[in-house]
């Protein structure tokens, strides 16, 4: 494989090289062992075997719902792969619309239990209102065959129904993101899912009362997480579903009860907005994860038990909260619309606190919760997709077990790729610009790298969905938007 043009480095010595292309908007890899791995298609359904650079064929064809950011999203091989099989696999399920009259109830309430072959949709509206899911298949060496079913998920997104009444929000339009979908087994093995807001407004997303109070979240009920409402946070289950527990609200969840307390055990994080990518460095075990805001203070996390992020109430710094508000009230696509809307018009942007005071005032508190400012954030979106720890050595002993990070569009430095070291208690992220002390990136724009400069490693990768670490030692890096997986390589 030579090297070609395209995405470059800026190390001199480090190159690019592509391993395979022609894929469906890839959107996560997997190696099975050296020179062989599967691939995962977003808008397709399948699941590619990829030996020696060539496509060997489709090793599953799933029925998805592709529109927006639904899709075949995640993949994650078990900790004891391959003595234990296991494939775990988050995606979004197709069904038949709403009726035509009632377009704001779906036709079904959940996926089948087993995953239906058939064609694959981009009507926004053809989920059931639990449409993305989270199943374990076994690998036979040439063939994922489905086991069963761990988690169903919000995932229907039409809330400007009439009812319930009084939430001003007849204009919001159906939508299809913040699904999340990055699973990642831990060094614990456990299996860490994020979850996207969905566009929720509840007390996941640190409105106790819910956006309209008292009127309910949605024509679903809310804002407590029951199962059609739980969103906006990172769930740790045992590789068969269960709950650990020593989840950090294990307790908490079942002093509540029901569907709601059974939720809330499950949860390790709350208060996110949405994640393109997790990670686990390899020195530490912690989980680090990446959030996208709307226009102001996309993040990096290392992401303790417990955490409450701080979304909707503040993005980026609580310090920052005043930034943040002035950001979303002017840049479309939230400001310079009527409300401003932060993509949901019945809770604006303009609700935004004045103060940090005010912010933390209003978080949703669950017993044993910690805020937690990001360990990095930019002052404007940049934004960032894929994370992924360097688990060796093999592109110099300068990036062994550092972190790096994808982009979410092709607007920064053609799909920037950065590199951040951790400090050696391996809890922040390291700075050598005097600029970055306060570990935010003052940039002047949207998809503007200030600040950023000596963090840039790459550019030109386009939309990178996933980072990982080959069994060779080399970096790669999954590129949705071309269709492509680079390799990159000590020269």
């Amino acid at each position: 494989m030579a090297a070609q043009t395209g995405p470059t480095v800026v190390d001199p010595d480090l190159s690019v090289r592509t391993v395979v292309s022609g894929l469906v908007t890839p959107s996560t890899m997997a190696f099975l062992s050296p020179n062989d791995f599967l691939v995962l298609e977003k808008n397709t359904g399948n699941v590619k075997r990829v030996v020696d650079g060539t496509a060997q064929g489709v090793v599953l064809d799933l029925a998805v719902n592709s529109a927006s950011e639904r899709g075949l999203l995640g993949i994650a091989l078990h900790p004891d792969f391959p003595d234990d099989p296991g494939v775990y696999l988050y995606w979004s399920c197709a069904a038949p619309p709403p009726d035509a009259s009632n377009p704001f109830i779906p036709r079904r309430e959940r996926c089948a239990e087993t995953p239906e072959a058939g064609a694959d949709s981009a009507n926004i509206l053809a989920v059931p209102l639990l449409g993305n899911r989270v199943d374990r298949f076994e690998w036979t060496g040439s063939a994922l065959v489905f086991d069963h079913n761990l988690l169903m998920l919000r995932s229907f997104q039409h809330d400007g129904a009439p009812e319930p009444p009084g939430q001003n929000d007849s204009a919001q339009p159906a939508r299809g993101n913040h699904d999340g979908g990055a699973i990642e087994f831990g060094a614990d093995g456990k299996l860490y899912v994020p979850v996207g807001d969905l566009g929720r407004r509840g007390q996941m997303q640190n409105l106790p009362l819910g956006p309209t109070p008292p009127t309910a979240d949605d024509q679903f009920g809310g804002p407590a997480p029951d199962d059609a409402h739980l969103s906006g946070v990172i769930l740790r289950v045992n590789d068969d579903g269960a709950t650990p527990s020593d989840n950090p609200f294990f307790d908490v969840g079942a002093q509540i009860g029901g569907e709601v307390g059974a939720n809330i055990q499950r949860v390790f994080a709350y208060g996110l907005r949405n994640t393109f990518g997790i990670a686990v460095d390899p020195v530490s075990g912690d989980l680090w994860d990446q959030q996208n805001a709307d226009d102001a203070f996309d993040e990096l996390n290392r992401v303790e038990p417990g955490m409450n992020g701080g979304w909707i109430q503040a993005m980026g710094p609580v310090s920052r909260v005043a930034q943040f508000k002035q950001i979303e009230l002017a840049l479309p696509p939230s400001g310079g619309l009527a409300g401003a809307q932060l993509q949901q018009i019945r809770w604006p942007a303009t609700n935004i606190a004045d103060s940090p005071q005010q912010a933390l005032s209003r978080l949703f508190v669950l017993p044993g919760s910690r805020y937690s400012d990001p360990e990095f954030s930019w002052k404007f979106a940049v934004p960032p997709a894929a994370i992924g720890f360097l688990s060796s050595g093999g592109l110099g002993p300068q990036y062994a077990n550092d972190l790096f990070v994808g982009a979410a569009t092709p607007l920064t430095a053609g799909g920037h790729l950065f590199h951040f070291n951790l400090t050696g208690n391996r809890r922040m992220i390291a700075v050598d610009d005097r600029r970055l002390q306060d570990r935010v990136a003052d940039n002047n724009a949207k998809h503007d790298i200030t600040e950023s400069e000596s963090l840039l490693f790459g550019s030109g990768f386009g939309v990178s969905t996933d980072i990982e670490t080959g069994p060779n030692g080399n970096l790669f890096v999954v590129s949705l938007s071309t269709g492509t997986i680079f390799e990159i390589f000590r020269k």
